[in-house]
């Protein structure tokens, strides 16, 4: 019952307010620059990183991100920038 009454407030707060809903309701921002650059803000932490794959944390479930030659560019505590060939951007629930 109070998760619900979050949710409302929160679309409440992001409509009537004006603000941007991913910082309402603390979703990740993802900006992508064609398939070779990807920037993601209010993950919760890297989880696994290889030249094929990246996984974040995000408050629920991960971020998977597949692709080809991957470099990490800039990683601070809630932003990264990724180099590479993406493929695939999965959000997982699980």
């Amino acid at each position: 019952m109070l998760k619900k009454f979050r949710a409302r407030m929160n679309n409440w707060v992001t409509q009537n307010m004006e603000l941007p809903a991913d910082v309402m309701m603390d979703l990740p921002r993802i900006t992508m620059i064609g398939q070779i650059h990807i920037y993601i803000e209010n993950h919760r932490g890297l989880l696994t990183f290889s030249e094929t794959e990246i996984r974040l944390l995000l408050k629920q479930g991960q971020l998977l991100v597949k692709g080809e030659a991957f470099v990490i560019k800039t990683i601070m505590p809630e932003e990264i920038l990724l180099e590479g060939k993406i493929s695939q951007v999965i959000y997982l629930t699980e």
